[in-house]
């Protein structure tokens, strides 16, 4: 738990949401999308009022709009199935440009969109104003699984130590004059990857026995407890309270 790797997304700074403790954010961030997800896709306004709210907060963590766009071009295969919804889904039928286009299909494409561009949003505001081992106490804080912990703790510590590996194996090839060009080097590209996985698999060996060598015994020393003041709480919990207020008018409406 106490590695020290940081990640693409964290953007350093000493805001107000950079602040508050890991597993405040990550309750907030849960409870806003649990909220969101049973939001009625008829109420249009309630997703633009959602959309404000996570405005507020990126503008509060300094998160800029085009720094929060880019990071949301995650979701174009969602999109992609989303497009096709109202073109293959059946029911009612509708005509738009000379197009035929299922009302059901069109209403479920919306749904999709709207609530999963939402949650990858808040998703990508937490992940940019929390480091990957203030997510890891935080989780641990919230008694995730031990074990599922462990495994995202390991699995963040060595993707680096991966990717150089594989990055040295591509220095190794380019040495000897290969340039993979078409599919008949694709043998040489599934060598290369059999080639990784016994070499991670090799590595993840060794380091387990290392680490029975020095005590372990099934959960990792905790070094760092995550705390919160009631005060934090209530500042990380304004977001999915705000967010349910419009919940329940979205469905008394």
């Amino acid at each position: 738990m106490g590695s020290g790797h940081s990640h693409a997304l964290y953007r350093h700074g000493d805001s107000p949401v950079h602040r508050l403790p890991p597993h405040c954010k990550i309750a907030a961030v849960f409870a806003f999308v649990l909220v969101v997800v049973c939001t009625p896709r008829e109420a249009v306004w309630a997703f633009a009022l959602y959309a404000v709210l996570l405005a507020a907060v990126a503008a509060t963590a300094k998160v800029s709009a085009g720094y929060l766009l880019k990071r949301l071009l995650i979701e174009i295969p969602f999109v992609a199935f989303a497009v096709l919804l109202p073109f293959v889904a059946g029911g009612e039928r509708t005509e738009f440009l000379g197009i035929s286009l299922s009302v059901a299909g069109l209403w479920g494409a919306w749904n999709i969109l709207a609530k999963g561009t939402l949650g990858v949003a808040a998703s990508v505001i937490l992940a940019s104003t929390t480091e990957l081992r203030a997510l890891l106490l935080g989780l641990q804080r919230l008694r995730l699984p031990s074990l599922l912990v462990q495994i995202a703790s390991f699995m963040i510590r060595y993707g680096d130590v991966i990717t150089d590996e594989l990055r040295r194996m591509s220095i190794a090839r380019r040495s000897r004059g290969f340039e993979a060009r078409g599919v008949r080097h694709w043998g040489v590209l599934a060598k290369t990857a059999g080639a990784l996985f016994i070499r991670s698999y090799e590595r993840g060996e060794r380091v387990h026995l290392a680490m029975l060598s020095r005590g372990y015994t099934g959960s990792m020393p905790v070094t760092e407890e995550a705390t919160a003041s009631r005060a934090q709480w209530a500042h990380a919990a304004a977001l999915p309270t705000a967010a349910l207020a419009v919940c329940l008018m979205g469905w008394l409406l």
